[in-house]
């Protein structure tokens, strides 16, 4: 199986994807501080936030996935707000209280959520996307259900916080068709919360 070296080396992923469109949607209403992207691949998500100002690091394990995390953040004229760290997460050590901003995508989190989790301020907003495990015909993502979401496995791990986007759905994408869960959710706590007014869908 090759490694995510060979697979950016190759371009059998996409090496400047577009942020997906909830993100892009609640990204206005999230607190200024320092953002962080899990798993940034090739910066899809990085590089969105230190476009909209924050201060961003970009882990990943893959050295060739940085490289182009770097070379997209120059493109972007952002490269002095995107800090790439090279680092395994599965043992990468989250600093406790520091982001007011973490993303994940397509990097199944579940087992570093808590770490993940108290890395945020209070306040702090979380995105995760992954795929999902599906009965739908699909052809992106992972090719067994190991390494996929559960139906609402997402949802229930981030209910120790605000939820304020959750959804499930099969999608097609450039003649890709993919079954993918995406979340947003604060850090707060308390019956009684606000939420962003980000007008219709």
């Amino acid at each position: 199986m090759p490694t995510w070296d060979e697979r950016f080396r190759r371009g059998e992923y996409p090496t400047d994807p577009d942020p997906h469109p909830v993100l892009e949607r609640y990204l206005p209403t999230f607190p200024d501080g320092r953002a962080l992207d899990v798993a940034t691949g090739t910066g899809r998500n990085a590089v969105r936030l230190a476009e909209a100002g924050y201060h961003v690091d970009a882990v990943d394990q893959s050295r060739e996935g940085l490289t182009i995390t770097r070379r997209n953040a120059r493109a972007a004229g952002v490269a002095d707000r995107v800090s790439p760290i090279q680092a395994d997460i599965p043992t990468y050590t989250f600093p406790e209280a520091t982001y007011a901003v973490v993303t994940v995508s397509f990097y199944r989190v579940v087992d570093r959520l808590p770490d993940v989790v108290d890395s945020l301020v209070e306040g702090g907003c979380l995105f995760v996307q992954h795929h999902l495990r599906t009965t739908d015909d699909v052809d992106g993502g992972p090719s067994t259900d190991r390494y996929r979401f559960a139906a609402n496995e997402l949802l229930r791990a981030g209910l120790g916080l605000t939820v304020l986007h959750y959804d499930e759905r099969t999608n097609s994408d450039g003649g890709t068709r993919t079954a993918t869960a995406q979340l947003v959710a604060r850090n707060s706590t308390g019956q009684r919360q606000s939420y962003p007014d980000i007008g219709p869908r």
